[in-house]
Formats: C-alpha cells, sequence, structure tokens
C-alpha cells in the first residue's frame, strides 16, 4: 500500500505546491494549478468526452460479450474454444500496430465520412475484449450456469426468467469488477486515442499530455482530478450494482 501511495501523495503535493526545490516538504502552498484547470473549458470537454466514449464502448462490450458469452456457455459449449481465441487475439496486437491498421482500413468510406470517434469506440470495444471476456466467463463458471439454468427451468421459470433473476444477480460482482478495470483501462488509454483521432477529440490523455509541457504542477493537478473521478466513477457503478442486484433478487 505504501508502494502505490507514496507517489500518488507526493503528486498531491506537488499540484498544491507553489515553490518546491531543495526541501523536503514544499516551501509554499497554492491552489493556483487546481483554479487555472477548473477553470479551464478544454478540460471540462476534453473530461465529458472521455467518460461518454469509455461508457459507451465499455456499454457496448456488456451488451453483446455478456449474452454471447452465456449462450456460448450454457448451450453450445464446443465453440468456446473459438470465442477464447479470438477474445484474447488483443493482447497480441500492439496498440500502435493496432491504429495503423484501422487508419488504413477506415480512411475512407461512411464510418470515415461519419468522423474517427466511431473508429475510436471500436477500438476501445477490442481492446477490453480480454478483460470483459475473461471476467464474465469465470464467473459463470464459478455459479454454475448451466446447473442453475436447469433448477431454475426445473421450477418452472421460462429461459428469459432464469437470465435475468438467477443469472445475472449471481455474476453480477464479477460482471462489476470487469467493468471497473475494463473502464480503468480506457480511462487511462493513450496511444489508441492519440493516433486515432488526435486533435481532432481532444479527450483527457491527450489534454494532460499537452498541458505537461506546460507545467509539472498543472500536470499533477490533473492526475489528481483523473484519480479523483476514477474513485467517484467507480463507487457510483458499485453502488448502481447494488441496486440492480435489489430489483433483479428473487424474493
Amino acid at each position: 500500500m505504501l508502494y502505490l501511495i507514496i507517489p500518488l501523495v507526493a503528486t498531491l503535493l506537488y499540484s498544491i505546491a507553489n515553490e518546491w526545490q531543495n526541501t523536503v516538504l514544499p516551501e509554499s502552498w497554492s491552489l493556483h494549478w487546481f483554479q487555472d484547470l477548473l477553470t479551464d473549458k478544454r478540460f471540462g470537454a476534453a473530461l465529458w468526452r472521455t467518460i461518454m466514449v469509455c461508457f459507451l464502448s465499455v456499454a457496448l462490450n456488456v451488451l453483446v460479450l455478456f449474452p454471447t458469452i452465456f449462450i456460448v456457455v450454457v448451450y453450445f459449449p464446443k465453440w468456446e474454444r473459438v470465442l477464447n481465441l479470438i477474445a484474447l487475439l488483443p493482447y497480441a496486437l500492439p496498440g500502435v500496430v493496432a491504429a495503423v491498421g484501422l487508419i488504413k482500413l477506415y480512411s475512407s468510406g461512411p464510418i470515415a465520412i461519419s468522423g474517427t470517434i466511431w473508429i475510436l469506440i471500436g477500438a476501445y470495444f477490442v481492446t477490453i475484449l480480454p478483460y470483459m471476456y475473461q471476467g464474465i466467463r469465470n464467473s459463470l463458471r464459478t455459479v454454475r450456469a448451466i446447473e442453475l439454468m436447469d433448477a431454475a427451468q426445473l421450477l418452472g421459470a421460462s429461459k428469459w426468467q432464469a437470465f435475468y433473476k438467477v443469472i445475472i444477480p449471481n455474476v453480477l460482482s464479477g460482471l462489476t469488477v470487469s467493468i471497473l478495470l475494463s473502464f480503468s483501462i480506457l480511462f487511462g488509454e493513450f496511444v489508441l486515442t492519440n493516433l486515432l483521432v488526435g486533435g481532432q477529440f481532444e479527450t483527457i490523455q491527450i489534454y494532460l499530455y499537452r498541458r505537461m509541457a506546460e507545467s509539472g504542477h498543472l500536470a499533477s493537478a490533473v492526475v489528481i482530478c483523473y484519480f479523483v473521478l476514477i474513485l467517484l466513477l467507480s463507487a457510483l457503478i458499485l453502488r448502481m450494482s447494488k441496486w440492480i442486484f435489489r430489483t433483479t433478487k428473487v424474493d
């Protein structure tokens, strides 16, 4: 914990330091950097863009991948190896290679006309495939989804009721962890964002990179705001998952 917390504390101190040269602690303190950051309209816009893109990518991934994995695990187990191979492919594909390939493939056509933002969402979708796949698959295996489905149907539930009332509440904790992990990874992703959208769509990663050249104090303030936001979003997602569990559990 100390190994992880000490750099964060040092970053916080640097973000509120006015001068810090040859002393253990800052010589003087100031909230000037946070004031400059929070009054910058570019920061708010970049933050909103990042949240929007990450949310859309993770939500799309859950909507597509969760039912797919469930159907394959429960009804078509022989195809599980193929799905596993497809989902793990992004591990072997560096971000630079993926970005160059996407630019080459989608540099023209209807997707390019509508803007590179959709290419970025698609790239994010592929990037988090391994994390979402492993988390959902392990959760389904841990709760023995096949046996749960059979038991629910024997008690008179339809397939949809068994899925909604039994499977989802039991795998919700694993699904929540996968969502949080994926969201955090996308929130800090820089290579794909910089190569695919660059200056056309300034996200928080690109904003941080540009402002680092101006001031280290200001960059530290950005990092602290970034960290606090991740904590708040994580708490919100956890609270939402608890609410979903209460509304879907069987009485």
